[in-house]
């Protein structure tokens, strides 16, 4: 009989330690070592989950004589998560969801398969009940004659039912909840999770099978359990939003079978998850009169183009220190360009409250955004509103400068789709623009005096 030994894990990083430590070496992190008791794996406790595929093969093999197939991807009625996913689901591939409670993933990939017609997919709970996932499903207005469910957390009876059904999709929710009999710890600790996690990683790659797994988040915002999870899955993906607006972002962090710039927009509906192909529209607001402190960004998530509303409010501090209040933008950059408003044009905010909202509940890092904010800034400063005809994408330098950013062919066919009639760009991005010969009228700017003179 071999001892059952004990080992202590980061609860952060999975950092490994015979013994216990205030602080772990690898994330420095103060008490997070917790004890968890190894098992020895014994003929009896291995997992019976391998399916009678007859593709397992084992040894070497030189690289010229492996032969190259297309894969042969599961295209999903989803638009936005076949565009996040590189084109459908690979066979065989495992896929991490992460994102806040209660931002939309189980809803999202239990409306996804209940879409998949045809495919036999296996829906497994830990979370939630039979009878709460049904009330769910009836309230989406689509249906699967081949989607089962399963509200188990053991991973042993989990796979003796996989080995029954054979499905071709699986969904864990979540990864967090289940547990193996190989390791004596809690569920949603650092080895139940890497273990968990393994044994669904060997099931997918050994029978073809692909599966999703739905993990948590940290109150830091990233991914619940050890890093070596986002390693072990073969794409990743974070669910982002804000729960009081009906926008949701669906962003790659990670995919081998796929671009990492891409990410899905979904907007959350009574009747689930609906994809927003054209996200400008939703997130333009439709004025009858014009406002000052408005004005239009072209903005780029990933690889996709869109516009946004970019709102401010300059107004006279009441009280003795100035606020500063941003939503969905970066509060460090907005010091920065009020700064530059200071030094290069000569306009006072020192003794003004600036409040700055992205429309829509987005949060934008996008630098092509600072013209649009400084011309809302100088808007709401003037009390003059500008054209809604008119849409900005420019980054400003330290010393006043509009300097040129990326793909502006992207962000002018885009202005231009949408109708606008005039661009204001950076002189220094009319270099590749001869090429396509927008319709839409471009007005390059050099420095922040010029995009005064002409608005203002």
């Amino acid at each position: 009989m071999s001892k059952t030994k004990s080992s202590f894990f980061c609860q952060q990083c999975g950092y490994e330690s015979t013994k216990w430590l205030g602080k772990c070496p690898a994330c420095q992190e103060w008490n997070s070592f917790v004890e968890e008791i190894k098992q020895p794996v014994t003929k009896q406790n291995i997992t019976p989950w391998k399916v009678e595929s007859g593709r397992i093969k084992t040894g070497v093999t030189r690289l010229q004589d492996i032969k190259v197939t297309e894969e042969s991807r599961i295209v999903t009625p989803d638009i936005e998560l076949n565009r996040v996913l590189g084109g459908g689901i690979v066979p065989g591939s495992i896929v991490l969801v992460a994102g806040e409670p209660g931002i939309g993933k189980s809803t999202l990939f239990l409306q996804i398969g209940l879409q998949l017609q045809k495919i036999k997919v296996l829906y497994v709970s830990g979370e939630e009940s039979e009878q709460q996932i049904r009330m769910r499903a009836d309230r989406l207005p689509f249906s699967n004659e081949y989607f089962f469910l399963l509200t188990e957390t053991n991973t042993q009876i989990i796979f003796q039912e996989i080995r029954k059904l054979q499905p071709q999709l699986l969904i864990i929710d979540s990864i967090q909840t289940l547990h193996t009999t190989q390791i004596e710890s809690s569920p949603g600790s650092v080895s139940q999770i890497r273990e968990c996690a393994a044994e669904l990683q060997r099931f997918a790659k050994e029978s073809d099978t692909p599966v999703f797994l739905i993990g948590h988040i940290t109150k830091d915002g990233a991914i619940a359990g050890p890093k070596i999870l986002e390693h072990m899955v073969d794409t990743v993906l974070q669910f982002e939003g804000d729960r009081h607006y009906a926008f949701r972002i669906l962003r790659t962090l990670k995919n081998r079978f796929g671009s990492t710039a891409e990410l899905g927009i979904y907007e959350m509906s009574a009747e689930g998850m609906k994809g927003v192909l054209n996200p400008s529209d939703l997130l333009l607001s439709q004025k009858e009169e014009q406002l000052s402190g408005t004005a239009i960004a072209a903005t780029i998530e990933g690889m996709r183009p869109f516009l946004i509303e970019v709102q401010a409010l300059v107004t006279p501090s009441v009280y003795g220190t100035p606020q500063r209040t941003v939503s969905g933008f970066d509060l460090r950059r907005l010091q920065l360009l009020l700064a530059v408003l200071e030094k290069r044009g000569g306009f006072q905010f020192g003794s003004k409250d600036v409040f700055l909202n992205i429309a829509g509940g987005l949060k934008v890092e996008d630098p092509a955004i600072d013209l649009a904010v400084l011309c809302a800034l100088l808007s709401s400063y003037d009390d003059i509103p500008i054209a809604q005809t008119i849409c900005f994408a420019g980054e400003i330098g330290l010393s006043g400068e509009i300097r040129s950013v990326n793909r502006i062919e992207q962000r002018i066919a885009e202005a231009e789709k949408l109708g606008f009639e005039k661009m204001i760009i950076s002189r220094y991005n009319l270099k590749g623009l001869s090429k396509i010969n927008p319709q839409i009228e471009i007005i390059p700017v050099a420095r922040v005096e010029d995009v005064y003179r002409i608005l203002f």
